[in-house]
């Protein structure tokens, strides 16, 4: 019996300097990353294969290119800049700059599957380019420490800040250096000159002069952002940086920063971030890693233990269809343009053939590759073979019963093993401390034939709210709208110790976990309240029991004892004691489902309230809205008693 995720056995400290030893340090790189670029899978304009990538379907990215090209490009002005700090809004100047990257990646693309030189698509790419050099920061205005350093709301170009949208840029730049060079040299001199001095200045200094940058992960604190930067400046490294010296500097400390995230990383490859900050997380690191492997011609092999449980990982999380188990900030439909040709090759090369099957049918039915992705990404997947699998081979591997993630207490199980048909049950401990948090420590999903209709609201747009101190105000965050309980209306604690502790762990033969949740609201003890979650083969449904002996009165809060369940669809509550749910107003499910829900004691006072949903992240998922249920406990259950929710399939 786990006792909670202290119990978890800690991963080596350092994966990647302990395989490569002298090898990852600046002396010994320096000669091996001799000719580095001339090694990389993506190839300069030059190679003939562009021809081939020509071929592909790249109709959406030629029409836009096309109806683009001339025309002024976005703008991002400093007034758009200042808004975040005037009212929290992010998108209006973080939307310009995204518009302005993607024409450029557009550009670049056009350039590379275009006979003949392309000398007005050459153009496009001069101009955009420059633009990026001319634009004040490369940084996005919510990341900027200017405010809180002077209170000015606009960039100092005397201290740039290094951050996700400046790692973005420079490694956008590398790229179309890379690929474009030998032409802008012909077309534009003194361009690449303007390149390595705008990506010395915003990006190489800072990021070796400094050692305060909080993704860096010194603290112990090591995110997303961390594998994202360090694998972009590794990038610009290779490309941008032409002082053999200098260039091993940079990447030996990119290699010091993403052996602290693998560090991090549990034995179990588990990211609490979720499915939907893997790609942004672990998937940059994989392709930074990649990009290590090919730059030193193999010396920096990447084949780790680390590496091959952090490949399983988004198959685990699959419920079916595009649907992913969500949680903390992430939607609960995948993105389109994901590299699933990139988890694909790590996959086959690893020789896990069930995660190479799950990425072979995504990436087979990907559609042409995605600007928004980032120029890397795309010039990486027109570079790039990905082997199919034919069905049937797919369809016999199967991953068995489901998964149990101890190191997040994440534990998914299935019906029908090996397949989305039937029910699906996903439920969460862990604690209200991870990243990206939402407080939902207890939490379930249920999903039907692969569609979640028990759900996980999931992120809503970001603002200045998001990572403020106001955050647990947004509906979606509160535990309040998650499916789990509030004892005397209670919600949830942030922090680490306000956690679930495990009091029985799932089996294939007993898929079933059971979390004392007493803690996650500040209770005296974790079993006075404990949740066990089942997923019930043998009839067909899943069983969730709720168990609590709390104080005789509530020590703050109401004297209300509710469990909450929020659901997707349409909600219908009849009068003995059931509900049922369609998947009717969900959008992309063209097939419909159902669930029925049975709940002991029928005595229960259900209340139904509807969260109409104007944020667009959101209504793209649910549809116009998610409905919750709350079961508000008699008088005779509050201190002491028992719920159980029965859910079965109606299709």
């Amino acid at each position: 019996m786990a006792t909670g995720i202290a119990a978890v056995q800690a991963p080596p400290l350092t994966p990647l300097l302990n395989a490569w030893g002298a090898a990852a340090g600046a002396p010994a790189l320096e000669e091996t990353l001799r000719g580095s670029r001339d090694r990389l899978t993506v190839r300069q304009a030059s190679d003939g294969g562009w021809q081939l990538a020509a071929d592909n379907s790249l109709s959406e990215l030629r029409t836009q290119a096309d109806a683009e090209k001339g025309s002024p490009w976005p703008q991002p002005l400093v007034s758009h800049y200042s808004r975040y700090f005037r009212d929290g809004n992010r998108t209006a100047y973080e939307g310009l700059v995204a518009s302005r990257q993607q024409r450029l990646t557009r550009a670049v693309v056009m350039v590379l599957v275009n006979d003949g030189p392309g000398s007005d698509w050459l153009d496009e790419v001069i101009d955009g380019a420059y633009l990026l050099c001319e634009q004040s920061s490369w940084s996005w205005a919510a990341h900027d420490d200017v405010f809180t350093r002077n209170g000015d709301v606009v960039p100092d170009r005397s201290r740039p800040y290094l951050d996700l949208g400046a790692g973005e840029v420079v490694a956008q730049l590398a790229w179309l250096d890379h690929v474009v060079g030998a032409q802008l040299d012909e077309r534009a001199p003194g361009l690449r000159k303007r390149l390595r001095e705008e990506a010395n200045e915003r990006v190489i200094r800072p990021f070796l002069d400094r050692l305060d940058w909080h993704w860096l992960g010194l603290d112990g604190d090591v995110h997303n952002w961390n594998p994202w930067i360090h694998s972009n400046i590794l990038v610009a490294a290779l490309v941008l940086v032409d002082d053999p010296q200098l260039q091993a500097r940079v990447v030996a400390r990119c290699i010091e920063g993403l052996d602290r995230f693998l560090a991090s990383i549990p034995a179990d490859g588990a990211i609490d971030e979720g499915f939907a900050y893997w790609w942004n997380g672990a998937g940059r690191a994989l392709e930074g890693l990649a990009v290590l492997e090919e730059a030193s011609n193999g010396v920096l092999n990447p084949d780790l233990p680390v590496i091959r449980a952090l490949v399983a990982f988004p198959r685990r999380m699959h419920l079916g269809h595009r649907w992913f188990l969500n949680v903390a900030d992430g939607p609960a439909r995948a993105h389109e343009g994901l590299p699933w040709g990139m988890l694909h090759r790590w996959a086959v090369r690893l020789g896990d053939s069930e995660a190479a099957a799950h990425a072979a049918t995504f990436a087979a039915v990907e559609p042409e590759p995605q600007a928004a992705a980032g120029l890397g990404r795309v010039l990486t997947q027109l570079s790039s073979s990905t082997a199919r699998f034919e069905p049937s081979k797919r369809a016999q591997l199967r991953p068995g019963w489901g998964t149990y993630l101890p190191s997040v207490q994440i534990m998914v199980a299935r019906q029908t093993p090996g397949s989305s048909a039937g029910l699906t049950l996903a439920a969460k401990g862990g604690h209200n401390g991870e990243h990206h948090n939402h407080r939902d420590v207890g939490s379930v999903v249920v999903a039907v034939d692969g569609v979640p209709l028990l759900v996980d609201a999931g992120q809503p747009t970001y603002t200045a709210q998001t990572f403020g101190p106001d955050r647990y105000q947004i509906r979606a965050m509160q535990s309040a709208w998650h499916s789990v309980p509030a004892p005397f209306g209670l919600e949830q604690g942030t922090g680490p110790s306000f956690a679930a502790t495990v009091v029985q762990e799932p089996t294939p033969e007993e898929p079933a976990l059971a979390l004392g949740l007493g803690a996650a609201y500040g209770l005296d003890h974790a079993e006075q309240w404990i949740r066990t979650s089942l997923m019930n083969r043998e009839l067909g449904n899943v069983v969730i029991d709720d168990r609590w002996n709390l104080a005789a009165t509530p020590p703050e809060g109401t004297p209300d004892v509710d469990i909450t369940y929020l659901l997707a669809g349409a909600v219908r509550v009849g009068t003995d004691a059931t509900a049922t749910i369609t998947s009717v107003g969900i959008p992309t499910v063209s097939s419909p489902v159902g669930l029925r829900l049975r709940w002991k004691p029928a005595t229960a006072v259900v209340l139904v309230d509807e969260w109409l949903l104007d944020d667009p992240l959101l209504s793209e998922i649910w549809g116009a809205k998610l409905t919750r249920l709350r079961f508000r406990m008699p008088a005779e259950n509050r201190a002491s008693g028992a719920f159980t929710l029965t859910v079965e399939a109606t299709s």
